[in-house]
């Protein structure tokens, strides 16, 4: 199996442009589905999970074309309703097909997803407000069976916690649905907005997002559009983290970076400056980074639990004792273990974890146990002497379009090892 190998201690320095967003991007291209014509998305990063998508959307019958960081969907021959398990077991972000599917042709068959065991989410969330919008759901034999006999109609739908997932399926099938659909305590994420711009340009009528309640008024047909996904925030987070972590000074390019301000509160009390101008930002750190007493995961516009582990890393390395507090997956903290194996002072006990900083940490062999903690073993290794070698990279793979290249384009000593290359 292929690693990324780190020869550590170098300051990063330069510029670069941050990728589309991953929790954009998948759920925009499940959108397609519900556009009966051809629909053109610009800046697609290059991911497996959206490699995954794409051979979702061809397996249903849809006709996929990618060209540099532009993905051509056509799904006027959508052919099937029923969803891989083999693909919904590579990925997490597959259920977002199901609105997708039911929205196109009122039914849908899917198995549980895979993706990152940070711990259980349910998807009850969406499917007891699909059966609120007249869909039927059955069980069998580890598979969903669900249709719409009458047709979606319109609903009025109270979430018990503003999920993004959840959100993103009740809109999906909304948006073809009779009448006018309420989601009370959605979540806000710009994802969420950027979902809605693409389906609003293709004919939907989305209103709200960006709030506690959204408002979908079903039409009847919509047709193709061109879009443009996001800056992705994460992606932003770690290189932000990586010249933190370092003493480097980075400019980030085509960033948004009003999607950031939880983040970049937690750099600026570490110690960091930050200059924003426009969609650019440039992050010079301090010859010692700071503690940060406590940061807390939670929902947007709050500080995003995929970015815990990236400052969880970074505070490894400031002086004093910070506490992070994981207020949204019970798992998140598997990493842990990996990153002590490059000398990290943490210790974990239920949704906290404290960190000690230390002076020095040093390379050695680890693997990544999900996407954003192998994302922080890599803002680690940056910062360890010696070399570090990580394992399992297949899940960072999954959010990161070549995180390798982009180090290394800012100095890092990083390569992938011979089967990678």
């Amino acid at each position: 199996m292929s690693e990324i190998i780190i020869n550590g201690g170098r300051v990063l320095s330069g510029e670069i442009d941050v990728q589309g967003a991953k929790n954009s991007v998948l759920p925009v291209l499940a959108a397609t589905i519900v556009c009966p014509q051809t629909c053109t998305v610009h800046n697609c990063p290059d991911l497996s999970d959206v490699e995954t998508s794409v051979k979702i959307l061809t397996g249903l019958g849809c006709r996929c074309k990618r060209e540099g960081n532009t993905v051509t969907v056509d799904s006027g021959g959508l052919s099937d309703y029923k969803i891989p398990e083999s693909l919904m077991r590579e990925m997490r972000s597959s259920v977002v097909f199901l609105g997708a599917v039911i929205g196109r042709v009122g039914k849908a068959v899917i198995s549980s997803p895979g993706g990152c065991e940070l711990g259980p989410r349910p998807i009850d969330l969406h499917l007891s407000a699909l059966c609120k919008m007249g869909v039927t759901i059955t069980e069998e034999h580890g598979f969903l069976y669900c249709e719409a006999e009458n047709g979606l109609r319109g609903a009025e739908i109270n979430l018990s916690f503003p999920s993004v997932g959840a959100t993103e399926n009740i809109i999906l099938a909304a948006v073809t649905a009779k009448g006018l659909t309420v989601i009370h305590n959605a979540a806000k994420e710009p994802e969420i907005s950027d979902l809605a711009d693409f389906l609003n340009s293709a004919g939907a009528r989305i209103y709200g997002c960006g709030s506690d309640t959204v408002y979908i008024n079903g039409v009847e047909r919509l047709h193709g559009t061109e879009h443009s996904i996001i800056p992705d925030r994460i992606a932003a987070a770690t290189y932000m983290a990586c010249a933190a972590v370092t003493g480097g000074k980075v400019k980030l390019n085509s960033i948004m970076p009003s999607h950031m301000m939880s983040q970049l509160s937690v750099f600026r009390e570490s110690g960091c400056n930050i200059e924003i101008s426009g969609k650019s930002l440039v992050i010079t750190a301090p010859k010692v980074l700071s503690r940060v007493p406590t940061v807390r995961s939670t929902v947007y516009p709050g500080f995003p639990t995929d970015a815990g582990p990236l400052m969880i890393a970074m505070l490894c390395k400031a002086v004093g004792t910070s506490v992070f507090v994981e207020n949204i997956f019970e798992n998140r903290f598997r990493y842990v273990d990996e990153l002590k194996r490059l000398g990290a002072k943490i210790k974990t006990e239920g949704k906290i974890a404290v960190i000690e900083g230390c002076e020095r940490l040093s390379g050695a062999g680890c693997k990544a146990t999900d996407l954003r903690g192998g994302a922080a073993l890599v803002c680690a290794g940056l910062a360890a002497s010696g070399n570090t070698r990580i394992g399992e990279i297949h899940h960072i793979e999954r959010g990161y379009d070549d995180i390798v290249g982009t180090l290394a384009e800012l100095g890092a000593d990083i390569k992938y090892t011979a089967e990678k290359e």
